[in-house]
């Protein structure tokens, strides 16, 4: 079974970093930094941390799995972290080098109910996962509800910052 890990990026500023694909004849979606293992990565929180570096140049703290998904053959991990760092203008994943992959923007997005309703996310059911959450337990938004401390001095580099 192929394993591929995902991470909800949590910021000091109470957003989650989301990736927008644009490509040709498709609505824009949103997707979480990530991807699978590779040889020489001795676990899945390395090839998580390899891929967070590789896509946004960024360094997170894994604070805990937040959600399975499996598919036919193929099993998602999403792992819930915080993110003090990051940009997107030294990206290195080989996704960014094809041409015909479309574009790819680095967006945070608020975790409240309307920013996870203005985006398309995909998979559909980590979207659903992380409203559930919120629902569930009303709070002023979904980062105080996962009660993530992230270092005040949180910065980026090359990203574009989504409001409802």
């Amino acid at each position: 079974m192929i394993e591929r890990f995902r991470a909800v990026l949590v910021t000091a500023d109470d957003t989650m970093l989301a990736i927008r694909r644009n490509r040709l004849g498709i609505p824009a979606y949103w997707v979480l930094p990530g991807g699978g293992v590779e040889p020489g990565d001795e676990s899945r929180e390395a090839a998580l941390h390899r891929e967070i570096h590789e896509e946004i140049v960024g360094k997170a703290d894994i604070v805990r799995l937040l959600h399975t998904l499996e598919s036919e053959g193929e099993r998602q991990l999403f792992y819930l972290a915080r993110i003090a760092t990051w940009s997107f203008e030294d990206r290195t994943g080989p996704e960014f080098s094809a041409e015909d992959r479309g574009e790819y923007t680095l967006e945070e997005i608020p975790l409240t109910l309307e920013g996870l309703d203005g985006i398309d996310l995909k998979p559909e059911e980590i979207a659903h996962v992380l409203r559930g959450s919120y629902r569930h337990r009303n709070p002023r938004s979904l980062g105080a509800f996962l009660s993530l401390r992230v270092p005040q001095h949180a910065t980026s580099a090359g990203l574009e910052r989504r409001r409802p």
